[in-house]
């Protein structure tokens, strides 16, 4: 190796190309930097990865850090190594094409069906499942071209996640920021599993609203009454449904996790913030799942001022009332035809039942078509990155989840939903 050379970390060529192989798009957008930190996690994942960036991205990000992070030769031409035929065998040879950033104009040349570089061209030959994440400026994203460009790409079986909002190039902000690494390294992790299993995208152009978390009900400016849910089961749903191609909204109480690739978060504190919420975006939904672990009771007064302990003869005496039943409302005479509601019952057994018997009767008294029955304890639901349930249909069905990842749990709660959707 002459020196000055880039090392490529001795990767050898086999174990390489042991995971699945997957080509990481890169379009011509400051959001390139980042696509280096998901091609990292994508490899550190085990995945077999094959950069194919546009000539504006190699503006961003040089060609030796693309081929020295993959262990791959780059080129956005179809005229490199043309006896190898590149522009047909990558498409062809992939589980899964990620186009991350993807700028308006790829989006464009992709939906008309241009094959004017080699990413373009590996994209008309790929046979695999093919996402899509966005990355410009505000009013280029909500642009009329660009969103029939989305529907285009859509309609066709592409995934077209919706971008992130925040900060963008610039001192403004708004909706078309490239969504966070981690994140799209989940989403692919998804894609390639769903894809694996022969799934479609069954969701898309469905609209699902998503609750998570813990509400909190405050009783002076420091202290609150809540609970222990973590969101990661609420999470696991958003990240499953925007897998599956819908349009998600994640209503998220009192969450510190990092915003699920494509999906639109609002965040919420006390069960009334999340009644309105969840409301609000069950206007137009197809489907609500409340995973949220929203309070039963709240305190009858907040203070506004810290309840203080000293000089204080003896502990006050909390007086409490009901919050609103968020979940009865929705299966009530605000459910839209046709939409599915589901929800969630934390439950232990006592006396009067088992975790089964209490699961029957609320979803009998709530009206829900589905409630996701899981016995909680030490270890068991709450804070906790796996699951066991059993989903209980007001059909009469009953769905046993065994005890795995809450990702899987979140699948098949949505496989339930898309049975009902049709």
């Amino acid at each position: 190796m002459p020196d000055g050379a880039p090392h490529l970390a001795g990767r050898d060529d086999a174990v390489a190309r042991a995971g699945p192989r997957v080509v990481l798009g890169v379009g011509g957008g400051i959001a390139a930097y980042k696509a280096c930190e998901l091609l990292r996690r994508l490899i550190e994942a085990g995945h077999d990865v094959r950069v194919v960036p546009t000539g504006s991205a190699l503006r961003f990000v040089g060609e030796p850090t693309w081929a020295a992070l993959s262990g791959h030769p780059v080129t956005s031409e179809v005229w490199d190594d043309a006896h190898d035929v590149p522009h047909v065998r990558i498409g062809r040879e992939a589980d899964l094409v990620l186009v991350a950033p993807a700028t308006a104009d790829l989006l464009s040349r992709a939906a008309h069906g241009r094959a004017d570089d080699l990413l373009t061209a590996t994209l008309l030959t790929a046979r695999c499942p093919v996402a899509y994440a966005p990355a410009m400026h505000t009013e280029m994203w909500q642009h009329p071209a660009t969103q029939a460009n989305v529907a285009t790409l859509r309609s066709r079986g592409a995934l077209v996640v919706e971008p992130a909002t925040g900060r963008l190039t610039g001192a403004d902000s708004g909706p078309g920021r490239l969504p966070e690494p981690d994140e799209l390294a989940e989403l692919a992790r998804l894609l390639l599993e769903r894809g694996t299993a022969g799934a479609s995208l069954d969701l898309a152009g469905r609209s699902v609203v998503v609750s998570a978390g813990g509400t909190r009900e405050h009783l002076d400016p420091v202290r609150f009454l809540g609970n222990r849910s973590s969101g990661r089961q609420g999470y696991a749903l958003a990240r499953a449904a925007v897998s599956r191609g819908a349009r998600v909204t994640l209503v998220a109480a009192n969450v510190a996790s990092p915003d699920p690739a494509g999906a639109s978060v609002v965040p919420v504190v006390s069960a009334a913030d999340l009644r309105a919420a969840v409301h609000a975006a069950a206007v137009d939904a197809d489907a609500v799942v409340m995973a949220a672990a929203v309070a039963d009771f709240r305190p009858a007064t907040c203070t506004e001022t810290k309840i203080k302990k000293a000089g204080s003869p003896s502990a006050p005496v909390l007086a409490l009332e009901h919050t609103p039943d968020v979940l009865t409302e929705l299966a009530g005479e605000r459910r839209r035809p046709g939409q599915v509601i589901v929800g969630f019952a934390a439950e232990t057994g006592d006396d009067s039942g088992s975790v089964l018997e209490h699961g029957a009767t609320k979803l009998a008294r709530k009206g829900a078509d589905l409630l996701v029955v899981n016995e909680v304890g030490p270890g068991k639901g709450f804070e906790s990155p796996d699951n066991e349930a059993v989903v209980l249909g007001a059909d009469g069905t009953r769905t046993p989840v065994p005890y795995g990842s809450k990702e899987s749990l979140a699948h098949v709660v949505w496989d339930l939903v898309a049975q009902r959707l049709a």
